[in-house]
């Protein structure tokens, strides 16, 4: 396993890293989500990605059990805050931000996150009030960094903007070779301000493993076939994506790995990338990803499977 340093902070995390979206805590059970950990750890992933929102703290609670009793020093631990925790509870206004991390603490059962970001950016507060509350989570000692997932550029660019906050360290977007909107504004304007990419669905929600072939029966027990995790991926099951997937393989064969390997090399090729954050509802599936970390791929071939998956849409659902 390879590692990176994460923005201007001083976090080195593994180029592949485990997240928790749709898994651990709502479609996967403690027992494998345990069992996913461990291997994790044991492959080298130090780097754990959750969210208080997913499961409505399920994730985080199963998280806080599964990593008691490993050194807090031997992982890097990263939560969100902004999704709504019942009908009240939501956004990054300084209220729920102090409500949220408290709560987020008891749940992973440790006394502060490496990183804490804001899931999504929030029209209805003030930006000034959301940084001066996570500078306060900062200052407490409860959070050693902040980041943000899914900002516009000019969000971004404001928060750098204002004065005597603490500093963004990590943007989190969606990124692969089929999703690249990151590339034109987001991740300039990251480069520019010390701000390293977590990518999420690095992989399309498994599509470009390339296991979901067109025209052909969903495989059995995959995320597509799950009620809790398979409504996500549904726009990515077009024909015309799933075909142009299979076209990526030869590529993939050419440069002596499989096609999720290829596919997580392609966004680690990007220097600005971190970390690329993967799903595991099993073990092996981590040691597959895992062996994306540190791959030299020849850039014709990236280029190549560029061009083959240029123009692509995801549908609507």
């Amino acid at each position: 396993m390879q590692y990176r340093k994460l923005g201007a902070s001083d976090l080195d995390v593994s180029e592949i890293s485990l997240g928790s979206w749709l898994t651990y805590g709502v479609g996967v059970e403690q027992d494998k989500a345990r069992a996913c950990v461990d291997r994790a750890f044991d492959l080298g992933i130090n780097f754990i990605d959750t969210a208080n929102v997913y499961g409505r703290g399920a994730a985080e609670e199963v998280l806080g059990e599964v990593l008691a009793g490993r050194p807090r020093d031997s992982y890097v631990l990263a939560t969100k805050v902004f999704g709504a925790m019942s009908d009240t509870d939501k956004g990054l206004s300084a209220v729920q931000i102090a409500k949220q991390i408290d709560a987020s603490l008891k749940r992973l059962r440790t006394d502060f996150v490496d990183l804490y970001q804001c899931h999504r950016y929030d029209p209805e507060t003030p930006l000034e009030e959301t940084m001066q509350a996570l500078s306060e989570v900062v200052r407490a000692g409860k959070a050693r960094y902040i980041g943000f997932s899914e900002w516009s550029p000019d969000q971004i660019e404001a928060a750098f903007a204002l004065p005597g906050v603490e500093r963004f360290v990590s943007s989190q977007p969606q990124y692969s070779l089929l999703w690249r909107r990151p590339e034109a504004k987001v991740i300039p304007t990251s480069a520019a301000n010390g701000v390293s990419q977590i990518v999420w669905s690095p992989l399309a929600q498994g599509v470009l493993s390339g296991k979901y072939l067109p025209g052909a029966q969903l495989p059995e027990q995959s995320r597509a076939t799950s009620d809790s995790m398979g409504q996500a991926m549904r726009s990515w099951l077009q024909p015309d994506i799933l075909e142009a997937v299979q076209k990526l393989k030869p590529l993939a064969a050419e440069a002596g790995c499989s096609l999720t390997q290829f596919s997580l090399a392609w966004v680690l090729r990007e220097p600005n990338v971190a970390s690329a954050i993967v799903g595991a509802s099993r073990p092996d599936q981590l040691d597959e990803n895992a062996g994306a970390s540190g791959l030299k791929i020849d850039p014709t071939l990236f280029a190549k499977a560029e061009s083959l998956v240029a123009g692509l849409q995801r549908a609507r659902v």
